[in-house]
């Protein structure tokens, strides 16, 4: 099968690798039918994660079952199915809770950018759709094994309330999304933190009110006019960067929280502005599997269609320039068709 690899940062090839097999009871196989580039996929590609040569690379995908293993028993060959970028039994103690990103058996997608993939907690982890979903709805059911999770759980973490005044820092497909989350939850303003026209515009469509492209203080301080200095009831963190967890507090109202899902890089909290305006932090890795039955119900009876995040399509074989366009912001999140 065809595999995208990373070999150094900046170096993308897509390579010819043997067919995954079924190498537990608890395992499928899937056929890809939709993947992409995620936004923490370019962290290695910058050079900012350690790269070993060779390593398949890509997370998010859905696909149609192609083998399952003797403890898979909900799933059979054919069904179209949204694989979660973290897989989980659903049965462990972390997954009651709902932490199914924190399965004491979980694991994660490994090569997710290929033609076939190994799913190594099936029954826990996939969740199936009502049979084959027409080709208009693969684009935002692509987007829950990950990005659309991710913005939806950066919004629970924040604890969005009807009416609430919730500003989003990061505008790529995850604080795209975030936007969506917050507005779908009945968010009564929500302010995006952008300054890309076409990132902004896909913000308004999501349910945005207000737009900042500043950056740094003077964002900051249009938040703040924005809400007669009182800053927002909600922040949704999703860079994973040190400036832009240092304007998510900036801009948090005392007594608030900050959702954070950007994965973190060089990030310092500020521990005494936490301690004297009581504002707290929570969220981390997505628990996809958790909220995919709410979020696929969404999708399919077109209540969301997260999915215009994608703005370029490419075939797997330009994988390398999927990833170059996206590292240079020339599109914002590309779809790869096998």
């Amino acid at each position: 099968m065809r595999v995208t690899t990373i070999h150094a940062p900046g170096d993308i090839r897509l390579e010819e690798r043997p067919d995954p097999t079924i190498e537990r009871p608890t395992d499928a196989i899937v056929r890809t039918v939709a993947a992409c580039v995620c936004g923490s996929d370019l962290w290695p590609y910058r050079g900012a994660n350690d790269v070993e040569a060779g390593n398949p690379i890509g997370h998010e995908l859905v696909g149609v079952v192609e083998a399952v293993g003797s403890d898979v028993t909900s799933f059979r060959p054919g069904q179209f199915v949204v694989v979660p970028f973290c897989h989980s039994d659903n049965t462990c103690a972390h997954c009651a809770v709902g932490m199914t990103s924190a399965c004491v058996n979980g694991g994660f997608t490994n090569g997710g950018q290929a033609e076939l993939v190994r799913v190594t907690q099936a029954e826990g982890s996939m969740v199936a759709t009502d049979g084959m979903p027409d080709d208009d709805l693969i684009p935002s059911l692509l987007t829950l094994s990950d990005v659309m999770a991710t913005g939806w759980h950066a919004a629970v973490a924040a604890g969005v309330e009807e009416g609430d005044t919730v500003v989003v820092v990061g505008d790529g497909a995850v604080g795209l999304c975030g936007v969506l989350a917050a507005s779908v939850m009945g968010a009564g303003q929500v302010i995006a933190m952008s300054r890309h026209e076409p990132r902004q515009r896909i913000a308004e469509q999501f349910g945005a009110t207000n737009l900042i492209a500043a950056r740094g203080e003077e964002g900051e301080q249009e938040v703040l006019d924005l809400t007669d200095g009182v800053g927002a009831d909600a922040v949704l963190e999703c860079v994973g960067t040190g400036q832009a967890m240092a304007t998510a507090f900036n801009v948090a109202r005392p007594g608030s929280t900050v959702g954070f899902v950007g994965v973190p890089h060089g990030v310092e909290l500020p521990i005494r502005r936490m301690f004297s305006k009581n504002i707290g932090l929570a969220g981390g890795m997505a628990p996809v599997r958790t909220y995919l039955p709410e979020l696929m119900q969404l999708v399919t009876d077109g209540t969301i269609n997260p999915g215009i995040v994608f703005d370029a399509v490419m075939p797997l074989e330009d994988v390398a320039e999927a990833y170059r366009a996206m590292d240079e912001r020339e599109a914002i999140k590309v779809l790869l068709e096998p």
